[in-house]
C-alpha cells in the first residue's frame, strides 16, 4: 500500500500514474444512461399512482406544500458540504432516487406487504400498525440506503468522510419525504374536499403542520444514521473489509429503530407522539446537528495542518494553507477573483479549493496509514489540477489571508523606539526594505505556523 513520504515531491519531478481501458458496461454514457432511464421510468409510475390516489386537485395542492421546506433542506445539506463540495449529479441523483425509486419501491413494497398481513390475520388495523412501525422503516430505510451506497461504491472519489455520507444521505431522504409528503397532504386535501372541513380545523391543516412545521428533519434524521455509518466506512483501509461492511448496516439498523420509534409514537397512547417528539426526536436532531457542524470544523483544521507540506515543496504559497483552511477567507477568495477575472477565474478559484481540499484529505488518511493504492497517482492528478489553476487562485487566496489574518500582538517596549510614532521603522528606504514589498506582510514572524 503507497503511504505519504514526508514532503510530496517539488513540481514536475514524479510522473503520474496511468489508467486502463474500461469495459464497455463501465463507460460513463452508458452508466448514465441507464441510471437516467430508470430513474424517469420510476418517477412516471409514482407520479401516476400518487395522482391515482389525491387526484389532480389534491396532487396540486400537495406538491405546492410539500416543496416548501425542501429549498430549506437543501441548503443545510448544501452548506455542510461547502468544505469539500461534491459534484452536482451527486446531489441530483441522490434527490432523484429518494423521490422516485425510493418512493416507488415504499409504496409498493409497503402496500403488497400490508395487504399480505391483513388477509392472513384477518386483522386490518392490526396490519396497518404492523405496517407502520415495523415493515414501512425496513423497507423504506433501505430503499433510500441504496442511494447512500450506490454514490459509495461507484463515486467513491467523492465520498471520503463522515460529511459526504450525511450530505448523500440526507439529499436522497429530502426526495423521498417530498414525495412522501405529496401523498398525505394530497390525500388530506380529499379528505377534506368529502367532509366539507377547511381551514384550522382540517386535515390538511393538520397534516401540514406535523409533517411540514414541526418534523420536516424527520426522514432526513433517520437516514443520516446511515450515512454516517458509510462515511466512517469510507475512512477505513481497504483491509478492514468486515468495518467496511459492518458500520453501514449499524448505522442503516440504528435508522430503522428511530424511524419505527417514531412511526409507533401514535400507537402509546393521547400523549405519546409529543413525548417521542419532545424527549426523543428534538434532542436526536440537535445532537446530529452538533455533530455534523464539530465534523466540518475538523475537516477545516485537517486542511490547514496538512497543506503546509505542500507549500515547503513548492506547490502552494504559504499564505494558502491558512486561507483554505478558512470559509470565509474562500468566499473572499472568489469575490475577489468574480471582481477583477469575472466568473471563470471565480470558478477557477473555487475548483481550485476543491482539489486543495481533496488533497489534504488524502494526504491525512495517508499519513494515517489508510490511503489506497492509488495514493500516489491521485496526490499526482491534485496537484496537477491546482498547479493549471494557481494563475486565477494564487492572488485572490493571497487577498483572502491578508484581510483574513489575526492580528500578531506586539507588547510596547519599555523605552523608545525609532518609528514608534510615525517615523517608518523598516520600510525606509535607508533600511533596504519597501514598506509594503513583503509578499505577505500580515503574518510577521508569525509565517512559522505554516
Amino acid at each position: 500500500m503507497a503511504t505519504s513520504p514526508p514532503y510530496p515531491t517539488r513540481p514536475g519531478e514524479a510522473p503520474g500514474g496511468t489508467l486502463g481501458h474500461a469495459h464497455w458496461w463501465q463507460r460513463p454514457w452508458v452508466r448514465y444512461g441507464t441510471l437516467i432511464t430508470l430513474l424517469t421510468l420510476s418517477g412516471l409510475v409514482i407520479l401516476a399512482l400518487v395522482r391515482e390516489q389525491t387526484g389532480t386537485q389534491g396532487f396540486l395542492v400537495g406538491v405546492g406544500l410539500a416543496v416548501l421546506p425542501v429549498p430549506l433542506l437543501m441548503a443545510a445539506f448544501r452548506w455542510l458540504d461547502r468544505v469539500e463540495p461534491g459534484p452536482w449529479r451527486n446531489l441530483l441523483f441522490s434527490f432523484a432516487w429518494g423521490a422516485c425509486a425510493a418512493a416507488l419501491i415504499a409504496i409498493v413494497a409497503n402496500s403488497f406487504a400490508t395487504q399480505w398481513i391483513a388477509t392472513a390475520t384477518a386483522d386490518p388495523t392490526g396490519a396497518n400498525t404492523l405496517g407502520a412501525t415495523v415493515i414501512a422503516p425496513v423497507v423504506e430505510e433501505s430503499a433510500k440506503a441504496a442511494a447512500v451506497l450506490l454514490v459509495f461504491l461507484f463515486r467513491r472519489r467523492d465520498f471520503t468522510g463522515i460529511l459526504d455520507g450525511v450530505v448523500i444521505a440526507g439529499v436522497t431522504a429530502t426526495g423521498f419525504a417530498f414525495t412522501e409528503n405529496i401523498l398525505y397532504l394530497g390525500t388530506a386535501y380529499g379528505t377534506d374536499q368529502l367532509t366539507g372541513d377547511s381551514g384550522v380545523a382540517s386535515v390538511t391543516a393538520a397534516t401540514f403542520f406535523v409533517r411540514i412545521v414541526m418534523s420536516p428533519f424527520a426522514h432526513p434524521l433517520f437516514t443520516v444514521l446511515t450515512g454516517i455509518g458509510f462515511g466512517i466506512a469510507a475512512l477505513s483501509t481497504d483491509r478492514q473489509r468486515v468495518r467496511r461492511v459492518l458500520l453501514p448496516l449499524c448505522g442503516l439498523l440504528l435508522a430503522m429503530g428511530m424511524h419505527a420509534l417514531w412511526n409507533g409514537s401514535t400507537t402509546l397512547g393521547q400523549y405519546g407522539f409529543i413525548a417521542v417528539y419532545a424527549a426523543f426526536m428534538v434532542p436526536a436532531f440537535g445532537l446530529l446537528t452538533w455533530l455534523v457542524v464539530w465534523t466540518r470544523q475538523r475537516e477545516l483544521r485537517t486542511v490547514r495542518t496538512e497543506l503546509p507540506a505542500y507549500a515547503v515543496a513548492g506547490w502552494l504559497t504559504p499564505a494558502e494553507p491558512f486561507a483554505l483552511g478558512s470559509m470565509r477567507a474562500r468566499r473572499l477568495a472568489r469575490r475577489y477573483a468574480r471582481r477583477y477575472g469575472g466568473k471563470p477565474a471565480a470558478r477557477a478559484v473555487a475548483q481550485y479549493e476543491a482539489y486543495a481540499t481533496s488533497l489534504a484529505f488524502l494526504r491525512h488518511r495517508g499519513r494515517l496509514g489508510r490511503a489506497g493504492t492509488d495514493f500516489v497517482p491521485r496526490e499526482r492528478e491534485l496537484l496537477l489540477e491546482l498547479w493549471h489553476r494557481r494563475g486565477a487562485a494564487r492572488p485572490a487566496l493571497d487577498h483572502a489571508a491578508r484581510l483574513t489574518a489575526p492580528p500578531v500582538p506586539v507588547a510596547p517596549t519599555p523605552w523608545p523606539v525609532h518609528g514608534a510614532y510615525g517615523h517608518p521603522p523598516y520600510g525606509h528606504p535607508a533600511h533596504g526594505s519597501p514598506p509594503y514589498g513583503h509578499p505577505y506582510p500580515a503574518y510577521g514572524s508569525d509565517a512559522h505556523r505554516f
